[in-house]
């Protein structure tokens, strides 16, 4: 927004009536104007006075503005303003309010397990961390990226109960024949086999439970070398093959990952150390009563001594903070994770205060395909992140005639990222690969086509000294919003709002191009300008949403 318009309301509202106020300015329909305020509305009962008496003195001291081409006061005191070409075309900038300026940020995303396979909630989460990291890179802040995962824990147990069973018992000479793209399926039918087992087998139940203990020996005895610790090491390390690969195929990187096992000891050092004060025994566990505050009580360490996740969870908080310092530390994970969260995060806030208010753990639904198809699945609910990147590639070979990997994962990416977090994603592929409507293949398109008209020019593209007509006004106006869009998406934590802006953005463009020559016209020069900051734009805000913008399609 105009900060001299901001200034001049605020200074005026101060100097007539004594109260100290910063207006809020809107975007209205351009019809209306550039920007608009109801700051004599929100003024009218503190100072009885008329909001039209209001929004005449202010509307008066808006005209004294050189930014300002026209002022004028609609129904009972709302004012609009309508900047002039120059205040405009000065507003675009491609970088938002540096409100991170100078802070450490930790986001911590994806957080898969080894021993298991790749769900579609582990793509949307490394979308979204990616994006959010990138609006706050972009607003200033020294990100770190980390990524969690449980290398140990009842589910490493329930694998590896399976995985031994199949094994014989013994380490054999040809476990590491298994191609590496089957590994990754091998070790995900395992975990299966010992999750059902764990369910309906008393004696299986025994001897998963014994196993977790025993994962957790291999630490404190530093085993490398038992039958059962080649076994465990070595799948592990397919786990951390597999995952490295497909974050590799979609654009993701971590500056650290973080396995349970590094943290644990940490987390019951913490726990131990309040027990009696923050925490309870109970019945031969450790427990923090969340009732208190409105939660509900978990177990952090249990009848065997062992850190459950809320603990190992308290020791991840302790090693971020202790690796990097930071002011505020983001962790992304899905909905059935926040009560969770919420008692992990209050018990912290009863001894390290600091840690819990300047950690926000945000929430996503499921990933569900359109139609209610299951392409993949354990127990008929499990749909893999690569079945969905498989059939966007799938649904734009068939519906554009072409295999491109980028123009599918953007549309995936875009799919995702235009909706706001929180509820489900119904994910569409062909409606995500659709070169018509709101789609990341669009948006691509679109980019490529500006560069194009870039491309055939020969004319130097800059600012001509005559007025904007209505098409440019209209351009001009829209790119000038685009800081806006940046500072409120990074301040929320919001990339759709960014998606938004962009699939709107190239609306206003389309009409433009339909009305207005630029190749050959005398304005050529004027125009390749605004179709240059278009284009940049564009490309911007594609790479904050990890979007390729291609020059050519």
């Amino acid at each position: 927004m105009q900060p001299a318009v901001t200034d001049c309301l605020r200074e005026t509202i101060s100097s007539s009536y004594g109260v100290d106020l910063t207006p809020v300015l809107t975007r209205p329909e351009p019809q209306f104007g550039d920007l608009a305020t109801n700051v004599a509305l929100q003024l009218a009962k503190q100072v009885g006075k008329k909001p039209h008496e209001i929004a005449e003195r202010l509307a008066g001291a808006v005209r004294e503005l050189d930014e300002v081409l026209e002022v004028s006061i609609a129904g009972p005191g709302f004012i609009n303003i309508r900047l002039t070409d120059a205040a405009l075309l000065m507003a675009w900038s491609l970088e938002p309010e540096q409100h991170y300026r100078h802070q450490t940020v930790v986001v911590e995303y994806s957080d898969p397990n080894p021993f298991k396979v790749l769900h579609a909630g582990h793509l949307y989460t490394s979308v979204m961390g990616d994006a959010i990291a990138n609006l706050v890179e972009a607003a200033g802040a020294n990100v770190h990226r980390v990524n969690f995962g449980g290398d140990v824990g009842l589910h490493v147990g329930k694998s590896m109960w399976a995985i031994v069973r199949a094994l014989g018992g013994e380490f054999p000479d040809n476990l590491t024949d298994i191609a590496a793209e089957e590994r990754a399926q091998w070790m995900a039918e395992r975990y299966v086999e010992g999750s059902n087992a764990y369910e309906d087998d008393t004696t299986a139940r025994e001897a998963i439970v014994a196993y977790n203990k025993r994962v957790y020996q291999l630490f404190a005895d530093n085993d490398h070398e038992s039958d059962f610790a080649r076994i465990y090491w070595t799948c592990r390390e397919w786990s951390y093959a597999y995952f490295d690969a497909f974050y590799e195929r979609i654009g993701s990187h971590f500056e650290k990952y973080y396995p349970e096992s590094a943290v644990a000891d940490r987390g019951l050092s913490e726990v131990k150390a309040q027990v009696g004060e923050v925490f309870a025994e109970s019945e031969g566990a450790v427990v923090f009563a969340g009732e208190a505050f409105g939660l509900h009580t978990r177990v952090f360490i249990n009848r065997e001594g062992l850190p459950t996740y809320e603990t190992k969870d308290v020791g991840l908080i302790f090693t971020k903070y202790d690796d990097y310092q930071f002011d505020r530390s983001i962790v992304i994970t899905a909905n059935e994770q926040a009560q969770y969260m919420a008692v992990v995060l209050k018990a912290v806030e009863q001894f390290a205060p600091e840690l819990a208010t300047s950690s926000s753990h945000l929430t996503h639904g499921m990933v569900k395909l359109a139609g209610g198809v299951k392409m993949s699945s354990r127990k008929g609910n499990f749909l893999r992140a690569v079945d969905v990147l498989d059939a966007a590639a799938l649904a734009n070979t068939e519906l554009n005639g072409r295999a491109d990997e980028a123009v599918s994962q953007g549309a995936v990416k875009y799919a995702f990222l235009k909706q706001r977090m929180g509820g489900d994603i119904v994910y569409d592929p062909e409606e995500s690969v659709s070169l018509q409507g709101n789609s990341g293949p669009y948006l691509q398109y679109a980019h490529a086509r500006a560069c194009s008209i870039l491309n055939k020019s020969t004319v130097q593209a800059e600012l001509g000294s005559e007025p904007l007509d209505e098409g440019e006004r209209s351009l001009v106006s829209k790119l000038s919003q685009y800081q806006d869009v940046l500072t409120e998406a990074t301040r929320d934590l919001s990339p759709h709002l960014v998606a938004t802006y962009l699939f709107d953005l190239a609306q206003v463009f389309n009409r433009f191009y339909e009305k207005s020559r630029i190749i050959d016209d005398p304005r050529e020069a004027s125009r390749l300008m605004l179709v240059g900051r278009y284009r940049d734009t564009l490309a911007h805000g594609l790479s904050l949403l990890g979007v390729a913008a291609p020059e050519k399609l």
